[in-house]
């Protein structure tokens, strides 16, 4: 049989099949492999005599992530409040250019829009091309229309502690209470209230996989990969990467750049590529022999 893995816990696997749940295990040539079943795996299993399962094979993945581990994610909901904390543009951009890396959609979406007016952080992120939703999770406002992007696909939401992600989630989960964090003031963050990995099935098809202090995706500044594209990972910038004088353009400071020039021209905005160059500058004396994924020929 085949099911999605909707929660992980020890070495057990909770597998939903046709609306029921099946706990497994599973086989001992996973740990002989390195690759272990991760929550939003697709998986073939069989039932045992006592009622319970065992996962004998993951199907190929979409994609996945090493921190949190979670795989075939659809969409990621990049979550930032009004304040305490307020929104942070690198964090946001670092997060969309990982996850448009990952092949998952990201969507921004702006909490606590009972406390103030989030339109020129809006305006920011819908002229950079992304989906983008004001809610808040205190009134209720904006949650049905996030209901309705949930449909169907599988999502995570992401985001400083303290944006109330947790909050978010009690009001589109029905019949869960998932545990939220005061905000500390010294800090303005949250203290992390979820302790593992689990995933709910939506009665509109779409599957919502809450994380341990998911604040960030997993990102490496020693990924080659990543940081040869890095301008293809920026959508807003994909028609004036191609427009600059020198092929091997940095999109950063030199003469000719369209890149540049659709910022100066206001094309492009400037939060969007200051975030850009900082990631640039992170990596940019990266050589293919030093990355964590170089693979000897």
């Amino acid at each position: 049989m085949k099911g999605i893995i909707l929660k992980a816990l020890s070495s057990f696997y909770y597998v939903e099949k046709d609306g029921e749940i099946y706990e497994c295990k599973a086989r001992g040539n996973f740990r002989k492999s390195g690759i272990s079943p991760l929550v939003g795996d697709i998986v073939e299993f069989r039932i045992t005599e006592n009622g319970k399962g065992v996962v004998n094979s993951i199907l190929p993945r979409k994609n996945f992530l090493v921190r949190p581990n979670v795989a075939n994610i659809d969409k990621l909901f990049i979550v930032s409040s009004f304040s305490t904390p307020a929104p942070n543009a690198f964090i946001i951009d670092k997060i969309t250019a990982i996850a448009e890396y990952k092949a998952i959609e990201p969507i921004i979406v702006f909490n606590k829009c009972d406390m103030g007016d989030f339109s020129y952080w809006q305006n920011i992120y819908k002229n950079a091309g992304f989906k983008t939703f004001t809610v808040s999770a205190e009134t209720k406002e904006g949650i049905n229309s996030l209901l309705s992007e949930l449909k169907n696909s599988v999502s995570a939401f992401t985001g400083n502690s303290g944006v109330g992600k947790s909050s978010i989630l009690n009001c589109i989960l029905e019949n869960r209470n998932i545990a939220t964090g005061e905000v500390s003031e010294k800090l303005g963050r949250g203290r992390h209230t979820t302790r593992h990995i689990e995933a709910y099935r939506l009665k509109n098809g779409g599957i919502v996989v809450d994380t341990p202090g998911f604040s960030s995706l997993e990102y490496t500044s020693r990924d080659y990969e990543f940081k040869e594209n890095l301008a293809h990972f920026f959508r807003d910038f994909k028609d004036y990467i191609y427009t600059c004088k020198f092929s091997t353009c940095s999109h950063t400071k030199e003469s000719g750049c369209g890149v540049l020039q659709a910022v100066e021209d206001g094309k492009i905005e400037v939060t969007r590529h200051n975030s850009y160059v900082e990631l640039f500058s992170e990596m940019k004396d990266l050589k293919p022999w030093e990355a964590d994924n170089y693979k000897k020929k």
